[in-house]
């Protein structure tokens, strides 16, 4: 009865999020295909990672001269953009915790980190935006995971095209595979599994361009410490075998390449219209009802798949119980806000009917 009630419940929480529905058979053959126990430097481990990397390849439309390495966590990929690319000065885009946390890593690593930054819930106009002279590196979080708030992809293309040298990190960690990325318009892009890719935690995937590359041997020419084993060229000599630099998570690099698999199968125009299809029956709900109301003010920053809702006169904490007596666990607001907000995932693997759902227990509550 736990183990029914258990695999009934969704969870629209924006990471770790519900598992994709497939991930359970890929376990199962993963045990009996023995991944977790396979040689990282095998033949059949290779084979594995350059499945993953073509399925990622297909479903995200990502060209040749960008290159997919995998590392630890999305946290990690702060770090080694930062070892990386980045001798003194990054410039920051600061609307959240996570792009906060960014600048803060750079901070840390004793770099000149400058940032430009806005209120809670608000987002960027490309053309407020003044980066300093002598900035490597402009990172910006293309999904604030914390806040609701996304940037536009036509607002990334502005920013391409006022500083075409600098070096673009994006963090996509809650909006991939979503959004339909130009790969001209930036330099490197990461994410993590457990939010839209459905999958357990513990795996993050940092794409990199030849222009990174470049960057990354100019510093170590010039003797600067780029980290030890997840540096650019250790991980570039790496994955021209199929490789790692250290025995990586297998089995999530494994069940990532049948998700990204299963997402093809599916076909990406359907997931971006049904992610777009729940994002508006959210939102409207939200619109409806007295005591909600969307975080993000500006319609065109408000992101698609982590939707963020004020509570008001009453606390989030009983809508929370609403939505978990129906086996729906939301997630609260991030920080300070927990017990004003409600977070709701809007990932691939959270079904249309779930939503309405929702919508329909948030609008009779």
């Amino acid at each position: 009865m736990c183990t029914l009630l258990f695999m009934a419940t969704s969870f629209l929480t924006p990471g770790p999020s519900e598992l994709y529905y497939t991930v359970a058979d890929h376990l199962k053959v993963a045990l009996r295909e023995h991944v977790c126990e396979i040689s990282h430097r095998s033949k059949a481990f290779q084979q594995i990672m350059a499945h993953t990397t073509a399925q990622l390849r297909e479903l995200m439309g990502v060209p040749d001269h960008f290159h997919i390495a995998f590392t630890g966590s999305a946290t990690e990929i702060w770090e080694r953009i930062l070892q990386n690319l980045c001798a003194e000065t990054s410039f920051h885009l600061v609307n959240g915790s996570f792009s906060k946390k960014f600048y803060d890593f750079a901070r840390q690593l004793q770099r000149k980190a400058l940032k430009y930054e806005v209120p809670l819930g608000q987002g960027f106009w490309p053309h407020e935006i003044d980066v300093p002279a002598g900035t490597e590196l402009l990172c910006l979080t293309q999904n604030e995971t914390s806040t609701g708030v996304t940037m536009p992809l036509a607002d990334l293309a502005t920013l391409r095209q006022k500083y075409p040298h600098l070096l673009i990190a994006v963090d996509a960690v809650s909006s991939a595979p979503y959004p339909a990325f130009d790969f001209a318009q930036f330099d490197t892009l990461f994410f993590s599994v457990q939010k839209c890719f459905g999958l357990p935690a513990g795996l993050g995937v940092w794409l990199f361009n030849d222009r990174c590359v470049a960057k990354a041997e100019q510093l170590a020419a010039q003797g600067h410490s780029l980290g030890t084993y997840h540096t650019i060229p250790s991980l570039l000599s790496n994955l021209q075998k199929n490789e790692t630099p250290e025995t990586p998570n297998m089995l999530g690099i494994y069940l990532l390449g049948k998700v990204a698999e299963d997402l093809n199968r599916r076909g990406i125009k359907t997931i971006r219209q049904e992610t777009d299809y729940k994002a508006s029956l959210m939102y409207h709900a939200l619109e409806q009802h007295p005591q909600l109301s969307a975080f993000v003010g500006e319609p065109t920053h408000r992101s698609r798949t982590v939707v963020v809702a004020n509570v008001l006169g009453r606390p989030a904490a009983d809508l929370l119980a609403l939505a978990k007596a129906q086996q729906i666990i939301v997630g609260s607001g991030y920080g300070s806000l927990k017990d004003s907000q409600l977070r709701i995932a809007n990932f691939p693997t959270h079904s249309k009917e779930v939503f309405e759902k929702l919508a329909d227990l948030l609008l009779a509550s």
